[in-house]
C-alpha cells in the first residue's frame, strides 16, 4: 500500500501572499490538496494498525487538561513508537470498554511518520519538506506525528493551546501540517483558532523536571488569557491541510454529532536550531529527527 502514496501526492504551489498571510495569522489553509484515494489509504492503514492492537496490554488515556496531564513510560516511548491512547470517555465505572475499541480510541502517535511504512510514504513526501522550506525552514524535520480520531459522540475537547508548548526550539521554529482526512465541520469538531494569537509568544512549556527523567512540569512563561471572542473556526475539506505555525493557539471543541473527524498531523522543527533535552519528545538515543524527502 505504500508503494505510490508519494507519487500521489502533487506539488503545492503557494503565492507569496499565502506565505505572507501565514506569518501575519499564524496559520494557513490549504483545501483539498491531498486526494481521495490517498485519504483513504491512510484511514485504511489506520485501520490495520487498530486491528492489531492489544488493548488488554496498556490502557494510556488522553487528557487535553494540561492541569492533569500524566506522563508514563509508555507515553515517554510513544516518541518513536506506534502507540494507541484511549478517551477520556471510553470506559464505564467498571473499566469496561463503553463502545468498540475502534471507537474508543483518541488518537495514535507519535513516530507513525517513520515506524510505519504507509505513514511514512505520505509524512516524508518532498512536498512537504518543500512547502516548509517556503514557508521559512532551513532544514526541515519531521518530529511528530499522530493521527487523531475524534471519535463520535466522545470526541474530547483539545484546550486552547500551543504547539510548540510540547515540542521548544531555539529560536521558535515548529510548523504543524495538520490533515483533514475527513471532513472537519462545524458539528464534528474542526479546528478553531485566534488568528494573530502567535504574536504573543508562547505562554508554556511543557518539559521533563531533568534530561531523561519520565517526570515532568508545565512552566508558564508569560501570563497571558486568549480572548475567546477571538476565535475562528477553520472548517475544511476532506483532503485539506491546515499549516499551523508553533506559536499560534488553537483548540477543537468535543465531538457530540455521529460523524467522526479523522485527522493526521506532523509537527516538524527546523535541524539549524536549537532542540533542548528537556522536552518530553526526543529522538531515540543515537539518532535524529528524521528529514524529508529529496526532491
Amino acid at each position: 500500500m505504500a508503494e505510490g502514496i508519494g507519487d500521489a501526492l502533487a506539488s503545492i504551489e503557494i503565492t507569496q501572499s499565502q506565505i505572507d498571510q501565514y506569518h501575519t495569522d499564524g496559520y494557513l489553509v490549504l483545501e483539498s490538496v491531498v486526494s481521495e484515494r490517498v485519504c483513504d489509504a491512510l484511514k485504511s492503514r489506520m485501520s490495520e494498525l487498530m486491528a492489531s492492537f492489544e488493548p488488554d496490554t496498556v490502557r494510556s488515556i488522553f487528557t487535553t487538561n494540561e492541569q492533569s496531564r500524566h506522563t508514563d513510560q509508555y507515553f515517554m516511548e510513544s516518541a518513536n513508537n506506534v502507540s494507541f491512547f484511549f478517551e477520556e470517555e471510553a470506559f464505564d465505572d467498571a473499566g469496561a470498554l463503553k463502545q468498540p475499541l475502534e471507537l474508543s480510541i483518541n488518537k495514535v502517535g507519535h513516530g507513525l511518520h517513520f515506524q510505519d511504512p504507509v505513514f511514512k510514504a505520505f509524512s516524508l513526501s518532498a512536498v512537504w519538506g518543500e512547502l516548509l522550506s517556503k514557508l521559512g525552514m532551513i532544514e526541515p524535520r519531521a518530529a511528530q506525528s499522530m493521527y487523531i480520531f475524534k471519535q463520535p459522540g466522545i470526541g474530547g475537547e483539545v484546550n486552547c493551546h500551543q504547539d510548540s508548548t510540547f515540542l521548544y526550539t531555539t529560536p521558535m521554529s515548529v510548523i504543524g501540517l495538520w490533515f483533514a482526512v475527513e471532513d472537519a465541520t462545524l458539528e464534528n469538531g474542526c479546528l478553531w483558532g485566534i488568528p494573530k494569537g502567535h504574536q504573543h509568544g508562547l505562554l508554556k512549556r511543557f518539559e521533563r523536571n531533568s534530561p531523561e527523567s519520565i517526570e515532568t512540569k508545565m512552566v508558564t512563561l508569560k501570563e497571558h488569557e486568549w480572548d475567546q471572542s477571538e476565535l475562528v473556526a477553520i472548517p475544511v475539506p476532506k483532503g485539506s491541510l491546515v499549516v499551523l505555525n508553533g506559536e499560534f493557539p488553537h483548540l477543537s471543541y468535543a465531538n457530540r454529532s455521529g460523524v467522526s473527524r479523522h485527522a493526521y498531523a506532523i509537527h516538524a522543527v527546523d535541524d539549524t536550531c536549537e532542540y533542548p533535552e528537556l522536552n518530553w519528545l526526543q529522538a531515540a538515543k543515537g539518532s535524529s529527527f528524521v528529514p524529508f524527502q529529496a526532491k
